[in-house]
């Protein structure tokens, strides 16, 4: 086995995916192993981990595995290294700002919802007396 390729154990522990995670995503076709070893194990390169990166970053933002999809297939098809029709690199292009203005308002909608927390967690910090005061 080449230095180069990992194992998808190792693949799940630079992730932080869970095996099972890692081949759903195989299974949908998000992420294909770049090889298999002579015993049948997956590989894969530094590429599939970026790209599982990518993935793991979109689920909790609540992209739909189409959404991964369609995502990954513009950066795919940006990424080939061939001399794109720019109809077709405009159009591309424009994808992938679309995704950067959804992750630009669920960014919003994250901040928002977390002033909120804070300030219910504030509200119930003021509500318990403090442990200067408190005789129990």
């Amino acid at each position: 086995m080449s230095g180069e390729y990992m194992r998808i154990g190792e693949v799940a522990a630079r992730t932080e995916l869970s095996l099972r995670t890692i081949r759903h995503y195989e299974d949908t076709g998000l992420v294909t192993p770049s090889a298999r070893s002579q015993g049948g194990f997956r590989l894969h390169t530094e590429a599939d981990v970026a790209r599982l990166m990518v993935i793991r970053r979109m689920k909790p933002l609540g992209f739909t595995l189409d959404e991964m999809r369609a995502l990954l297939t513009a950066t795919d098809r940006l990424d080939s290294g061939e001399e794109l029709p720019p109809e077709e690199r405009a159009h591309l292009l424009e994808q992938i700002r679309g995704f950067e203005q959804a992750v630009q308002r669920r960014i919003e909608d994250l901040r928002t919802q977390l002033a909120r927390a804070e300030e219910l967690a504030a509200t119930l910090h003021a509500r318990l007396p403090s442990s200067r005061t408190s005789s129990r």
